[in-house]
């Protein structure tokens, strides 16, 4: 029986990504964004439960990247349509380019499955990291909607996430072997500045805290040379 936990904690994080599509389409993009918080939960608990009852497989690994290609996929390329199309644009067509965060959380999730390099950290930002930046924008419309208004801005945001989950940087996971300070300080500072920032701003923090994940993964890795 507890073979099945995981999986069945996965399919929770699919059902929830499917949730939030819905709720995309309709134009409820802040309703969808709380799904993809749901979808990061159980998304996280399923490795863990898997770890913890000794019951990995190649089947929950399959079906892992099946339930984030629709979580942390298809919901922001749908997401990102939807802001896409009520920008400054003028042509409904271009909204379409918002697809291409799909396409290449695609490519990202497929290069993941077959990176032996990446067993215990990520090559490229990992795609519900992109996922959460994309789906905090509708937020961040409240306080600056020029900027999340324009479609220039949009596109360039679109291109250069779609660059940065196909690129080489090296980004850490939070699979911690231990609690040493010497080992995960970057790890911990990070958390606990991203804790704050999310206590003071809300969503409108993640930007901030997508910025300082790249950095401090920069820095964590030097360190480690």
């Amino acid at each position: 029986m507890k073979k099945h936990i995981p999986n069945a904690i996965t399919c929770a994080n699919l059902f929830s990504g499917c949730i939030g599509i819905v709720m995309a389409f309709d134009g409820n993009l802040k309703l969808a964004a709380y799904f993809v918080l749901l979808s990061g939960f159980f998304d996280f608990f399923d490795g863990m439960a898997a770890r913890f009852l000794n019951v990995k497989s190649e089947i929950g690994k399959q079906l892992d990247s099946l339930a984030d290609m629709v979580s942390f996929g298809f919901l922001p390329g749908v997401v990102m349509f939807q802001l896409l199309k009520t920008s400054d644009l003028g042509s409904p067509f271009l909204a379409y380019l918002g697809f291409t965060i799909t396409l290449f959380s695609a490519l990202r999730l497929a290069k993941f499955n077959i990176d032996e390099r990446q067993t215990e950290d990520f090559i490229g930002l990992n795609t519900p990291m992109n996922t959460l930046f994309i789906v905090s924008m509708p937020f961040i419309a409240d306080e600056h909607p020029d900027i999340i208004h324009s479609g220039a801005v949009l596109i360039a945001i679109t291109l250069l996430c779609s660059f940065l989950m196909v690129s080489e940087i090296k980004i850490f996971s939070f699979k911690l072997n231990g609690l040493s300070w010497v080992a995960n300080r970057m790890k911990f500072i990070f958390l606990f500045v991203s804790i704050m920032l999310v206590a003071i701003l809300k969503f409108v923090a993640v930007p901030f805290i997508l910025v300082l994940y790249i950095g401090f993964s920069v820095a964590h890795f030097k360190l480690k040379k």
